[in-house]
């Protein structure tokens, strides 16, 4: 006896079960996509590898590019990513990698040594865990405008874990993501507040400025428009957060006996496993900002922190501060809290900076100028 009946796409059943397919052909497509890729990057990592080595073996000129890539087209004419100008940057993409410097700097990404005996083995490493991951062209502007090993393994971890499309990459580059997260000088007391181990990672979640271009503000602004437009780009803003950050809530509301209390910007870091609070200053950052956080602070922990979550962490976002008066302030504090400035503006090109007067150097010049006009 057939006992079937129809099926409504109306029913709620039905479109839990379409959503669950389309779920799993998105996975896979996904899937399938890096596998593509990773396949990709380990053929132009061969083609260039052995174009090097011939090169260094046999002595072979650069005409043998030129030669590779005509052959390569000729073989294989369905195929696009052959052209001579890939394939040189096939040949560079091996030689970059094979540097001394990005050695020793796989050497401490991977915490491994740097032994002569070990050097084939971080590249292969490193091309097997992290290049292959991410795609070409990605590859191909980095190339073009990282230089310093440092800066590159940054870009290139953040990639693959960001899943940073091509255009967030260059403009992470263009501000300046690698300075701002790990080279400028950071303001907290994170050594003080946490054990080592989690104030290392909490370092390196905070950075010492933060890029809000993206906002489109050319004017000065109340805490309260700047928060609402945070909230209306908030995906723009995590991205500038860093990885890691979930949003919890915005005006998130602690209370203590009859009194209510907000807190601007909550989120929870899935690797600190940690709540972490924003708070917006348009101003200056002031000393009783941070006693501010620290209560706010004492709070979470006491009423909003998980079972086996870390401290909660503060974060007092500023248009300006001065770092020692920053380090005064939170020098008596239990709780970890960091201050940061934040630009709504890009900073002067890389490549005007020096070509430009200094503040100090226009002053002069007017107080040089002014004695010969009053002069009779």
């Amino acid at each position: 006896m057939n006992t079937s009946q129809d099926v409504s796409i109306a029913s709620p059943e039905y479109r839990q079960f379409i959503e669950q397919l389309k779920g799993r052909v998105l996975s896979a497509r996904l899937c399938a996509a890096r596998a593509v890729n990773c396949d990709l990057i380990q053929l132009y990592w061969d083609i260039g590898r052995g174009i090097v080595e011939k090169q260094q073996t046999l002595g072979w000129g650069d005409a043998i590019v030129e030669m590779v890539a005509a052959d390569l087209r000729r073989m294989f004419p369905e195929m696009r990513g052959f052209s001579p100008s890939n394939v040189w940057r096939m040949r560079q993409f091996v030689l970059l990698h094979a540097r001394t410097d990005f050695l020793a700097q796989a050497a401490r990404e991977l915490k491994n040594g740097i032994e002569e005996s070990k050097q084939e083995h971080i590249l292969a490493q490193v091309a097997r865990e992290l290049l292959s991951q991410i795609p070409w062209w990605h590859h191909v502007e980095l190339m073009a405008k990282v230089k310093e090993p440092g800066a590159y393994f940054y870009y290139l971890r953040a990639t693959a874990q960001f899943g940073w499309s091509r255009n967030v990459l260059l403009n992470q580059i263009k501000t300046g993501a690698y300075e701002r997260a790990v080279i400028e000088k950071k303001t907290h007391n994170f050594p003080l507040a946490l054990p080592e181990y989690l104030a290392e990672q909490a370092d390196e979640m905070m950075k010492s400025s933060y890029n809000l271009e993206f906002l489109g503000i050319r004017r000065e602004v109340k805490e309260r428009e700047l928060e609402d437009r945070l909230i209306s780009r908030l995906q723009a803003f995590l991205l500038e957060l860093g990885y890691g950050f979930c949003f919890v809530g915005r005006q998130y509301r602690l209370t203590l006996g009859q009194k209510e209390y907000f807190i601007d910007l909550l989120f929870y870091h899935r690797f600190l496993k940690a709540l972490v609070a924003f708070e917006l200053k348009v101003g200056q950052f002031e000393p009783e900002y941070a006693g501010k956080m620290d209560f706010y602070l004492n709070l979470l922990n006491d009423t909003q922190r998980g079972e086996g979550d870390q401290p909660s962490i503060g974060i007092i976002l500023c248009a300006e501060k001065d770092d020692v008066e920053v380090e005064y302030a939170l020098r008596t504090k239990k709780n970890p809290i960091g201050v940061a400035v934040y630009q709504l503006q890009s900073k002067l090109p890389a490549d005007m900076k020096g070509k430009l007067p200094t503040e100090k150097q226009l002053a002069d010049v007017v107080r040089a100028v002014l004695p010969e006009r009053s002069a009779p």
